[in-house]
């Protein structure tokens, strides 16, 4: 006589093994190396940009404050560009001149708050932008908290004269450039991350509107 062997019952079963063989949701691997290869390409010419525009900013004003007397004006192409060797404790046109701490405050502030931000940016042109804005902050910077009367109270080199204009210096000039550039693209709807937007649109949703 023969006996069947016992067969358990659904519930009496274990559990199912797994499926190795289910796939894996990833990421592009080829869009992870793009996205790296541009955020490189971003942190260079940021870098490139801030030490340029530091160090040309430096080696101008230790040019003028060693070969020319404070107060000393040269013509270079008259009557449009002057060297005029001034010592500034303010702003632009020397406005707020007892207040010097708080310009010292404001542009490391900036300083920061740059290199805070850079982790966002995805943009070559705006790598660039604030690469010229940190090497203009931190130029002026120096000047405040090495340059005599007191740490953190020094005035600013300036030489630079144009016609019915403020003295200013290679630092101010990087900062204009940077502020220039990022308003360029603020107008052209260019994102710091390098996404175009038009109108809070993407391009695609202006090209669908168009169609």
């Amino acid at each position: 006589m023969s006996t069947r062997p016992h067969e358990p019952r659904p519930e009496e079963q274990g559990p199912e093994p797994a499926d190795d063989a289910a796939p894996t949701v990833t990421g592009d691997p080829g869009e992870g190396r793009a996205r790296s290869g541009v955020r490189k390409a971003v942190i260079g010419l940021f870098a490139a940009a801030a030490v340029f525009a530091y160090a040309l900013d430096q080696l101008s004003k230790f040019w003028v404050s060693t070969t020319m007397e404070e107060g000393e004006r040269i013509a270079v192409l008259p009557p449009v560009l002057h060297w005029y060797y001034i010592r500034n404790s303010g702003a632009a046109f020397s406005i707020g001149e007892n207040f010097t701490w708080v310009f010292t405050i404001i542009m490391a502030c900036v300083s920061i708050a740059v290199l805070v931000f850079i982790r966002r940016v995805g943009s070559l042109w705006w790598g660039l932008a604030l690469g010229f804005l940190l090497g203009g902050a931190l130029g002026n910077l120096t000047d405040r908290l090495f340059r005599p009367p007191s740490f953190g109270m020094g005035h600013v080199v300036d030489f630079i004269q144009l016609p019915n204009f403020a003295i200013f210096n290679i630092a101010d000039s990087a900062v204009v450039c940077a502020v220039s550039i990022i308003v360029i693209l603020t107008l052209r709807g260019i994102g710091a991350d390098g996404r175009r937007l038009s109108s809070g649109k993407s391009d695609e949703d202006a090209e669908g509107d168009r169609s």
